[in-house]
């Protein structure tokens, strides 16, 4: 049962390309009293393009435990607010998950408006098995890294994960070290102009990699462990 408060909108938004932004989530955004958003300069770019002129509020991971009362507090008083991360689903590999169980803690009515997300779209181009999925995100940097590595060369369902081109390569010398014989596709821009996707073993995108300035961010889909292809 919530109570007579506001409400909080969990809005998708493109993770490229500014036209793959739903009706509904235009609609919210022109609607909210407040937007709080990752970056305010990367949102307001997608508000300005749409002509969109709405209060934006910082709102990442290192701001999200200090404004979580403030935020609750001002739906409480019957505000609206929609959570933006820069691209894509909000809470997912993103800030936000604190503000969302906080909401749901204090009877605030929490929706979601469904969009963009790299990790399915990078899915659903892979060409790798997609009915059970692991979705593990960006790997930790240094503590546990290796261990969880280990853990996933016996994981028999497609594995997904987030890297930034600091340590794309990294990763790959890994994968290459613990799952040499798995297929992954790897994603870079993807909904964007110049939009990639390299397939293969470790070893071989390892070459084409290198042959690459690599920017921007990157899916990568790993074959399950009993996967072989046809």
């Amino acid at each position: 049962m919530f109570m007579n408060f506001g409400k909080l909108y969990i809005v998708a938004t493109p993770i490229g390309n500014f036209r793959d932004i739903t009706l509904r989530a235009l609609d919210i955004l022109k609607q909210v009293d407040f937007i709080l958003c990752e970056d305010t300069r990367t949102t307001g770019n997608l508000l300005n393009h749409f002509g969109i002129k709405k209060e934006t509020i910082s709102f990442n991971a290192r701001m999200e435990e200090k404004k979580i009362d403030f935020v609750i507090d001002r739906i409480k008083s019957g505000d609206t607010a929609a959570l933006l991360s820069d691209a894509g689903t909000p809470a997912i590999s993103d800030p936000g998950v604190r503000l969302v169980n906080a909401a749901q803690k204090n009877k605030i009515e929490v929706v979601g408006i469904p969009g963009a997300n790299a990790a399915i779209v990078a899915l659903s181009i892979a060409g790798l098995p997609t009915d059970s999925f692991l979705f593990e995100g960006f790997l930790p940097q240094k503590k546990g890294r290796q261990k969880l590595l280990k853990q996933l060369t016996d994981e028999d369902r497609t594995i997904v994960l987030y890297e930034s081109m600091y340590r794309i390569e990294k990763l790959l010398n890994e994968l290459n070290e613990f799952m040499p014989n798995r297929v992954v596709a790897i994603g870079r821009e993807l909904t964007k102009k110049f939009e990639e996707l390299w397939r293969g073993y470790p070893s071989d995108i390892l070459d084409s990699l290198s042959e690459h300035k690599l920017k921007g961010e990157f899916v990568i889909i790993i074959a399950p462990k009993s996967w072989k292809e046809l």
